[in-house]
């Protein structure tokens, strides 16, 4: 089996991938994350999942590398990472009592071969009616500046759900363990 390399920073990603008890490292990549004009949001999470993976193509040659993006989608606006306190207010408040999508794009980049496998997994959630109150005690307890749509889906973000709806809830919170065992056994990997 060739090296796993996960191609990100994220500890949230890390976690999710050691369920699949296969060894692995992770770099993170270079990239610039902006929107291309009129980028369709699933081609955006594709695009940047592929571009993380080629970012380390070069210096891991013979590796199966996984790139991996996420944004949050409100009607038709896609919401980002809020960085701030006040921004993630903002951005729960918008969602209250809405549907958002989850889409996350995956790659698995095989170096030896140049072989890359890409996908987009939506997953969505319907929010609880919100008041400014319960958010900001929300937002100061798991301070979710680094989620998309400002919540962790791992923690207490699940008490913000009213329901949801997908085919891989490891979606929600960034990496795709169902969608990537496919694309893994298609490289040949045993999971055990």
């Amino acid at each position: 089996m060739l090296p796993l390399l996960l191609a990100s920073s994220s500890a949230y990603r890390r976690e999710l991938l050691a369920r699949l008890r296969l060894p692995f490292t992770w770099a993170s990549p270079d990239i610039d994350e902006r929107r291309l004009a009129d980028e369709p949001a699933t081609q955006l999470v594709q695009r940047l999942a592929r571009q993380k993976a080629e970012a380390l193509a070069e210096d891991h040659r013979q590796h199966l590398i996984i790139g991996s993006d996420q944004v949050a989608v409100l009607g038709e606006q896609i919401i980002g990472k809020p960085h701030t306190f006040e921004r993630a207010c903002e951005q729960l408040l918008e969602s209250s009592g809405q549907q958002v999508t989850f889409l996350t794009g995956l790659a698995l980049l095989n170096t030896a071969t140049g072989q890359c496998q890409v996908d987009c997994v939506p997953f969505t959630v319907t929010m609880r009616e919100l008041s400014r109150e319960r958010v900001e005690r929300y937002v100061r307890a798991e301070q979710p500046l680094d989620c998309a749509g400002s919540f962790k889906a791992e923690g207490l973000g699940v008490s913000l759900f009213q329901s949801t709806h997908g085919c891989d809830s490891t979606s929600l919170i960034g990496l795709p363990l169902i969608r990537l065992v496919d694309m893994l056994t298609r490289e040949g990997v045993a999971v055990p």
